[in-house]
């Protein structure tokens, strides 16, 4: 995990993403911010966040349902949410973890305890992990945990995308994907951008693994979409 942990702060009122925003900070760690479901999205597709501290009420998804489909899909299944909320109930307190949720945190709470409960489920996520789960084809090496990617110990220099699009690649090889699946399963549903967006980032990544001799691996198929060979 990086020495600053990049933490990603849902909620629609910009005033408590402020007071969040800035206790994270000066705890030293980098914050981003997102106002609903949708920005959450982009901004985890675009930053791969170390956690996200999530509202329970959005405008245009409610953080359970968010939550819940984070945690079944693949790319995302790993990343620790804590749901921020003013709902005490333990029944609500229960659905919350039901459905994913690394913690649960009730309003009003101090930054102080924040802050701590952000540090132990860290801390608890680091620990939990079954050994080395960094994925190998050929030569090229990608360290999920880590986020980083070499060839022969070089690294490959990524962008965030780039780096989740390699991830589901080598997750799925020899597997055609359409570029709406790939937006889906890359970017997120409920994500819109044009599938074009699609092939730049197929560009950039080919572009960085060309000066491997790897940028084969990731192959155009004509009228159907991409797909990651082992055997290119």
């Amino acid at each position: 995990m990086p020495d600053s942990p990049r933490i990603l702060v849902v909620d629609d009122e910009p005033a408590i993403r402020r007071m969040l925003c800035h206790a994270l900070v000066r705890e030293g760690f980098e914050c981003l911010e997102a106002e609903d479901a949708a920005g959450a999205d982009r901004a985890v597709a675009d930053h791969a966040p170390d956690l996200v501290l999530l509202d329970w009420m959005l405008p245009d998804r409610s953080g359970i349902d968010l939550t819940r489909r984070w945690k079944r899909d693949g790319l995302t299944a790993s990343m620790p949410v804590i749901l921020v909320t003013a709902r005490g109930e333990e029944e609500d307190k229960v659905r919350g973890l039901e459905v994913g949720a690394d913690d649960y945190v009730t309003k009003p709470f101090s930054p102080r305890e924040l802050v701590a409960r952000i540090r132990a489920v860290l801390r608890r996520v680091a620990g939990s992990g079954p050994g080395d789960r960094t994925l190998r084809v050929r030569d090229l090496a990608l360290d999920p945990e880590a986020h980083r990617v070499s060839v022969r110990g070089e690294p490959v220099h990524l962008g965030p995308t780039e780096f989740r699009l390699l991830h589901f690649f080598m997750m799925h090889p020899e597997k055609v994907f359409s570029r709406s699946r790939l937006i889906d399963h890359v970017w997120g549903r409920n994500v819109y951008i044009e599938e074009r967006t699609v092939d730049v980032h197929i560009r950039r990544l080919r572009k960085a693994l060309a000066p491997f001799g790897l940028d084969s691996l990731v192959q155009t198929v004509r009228g159907a979409g991409y797909r990651f060979s082992i055997e290119a």
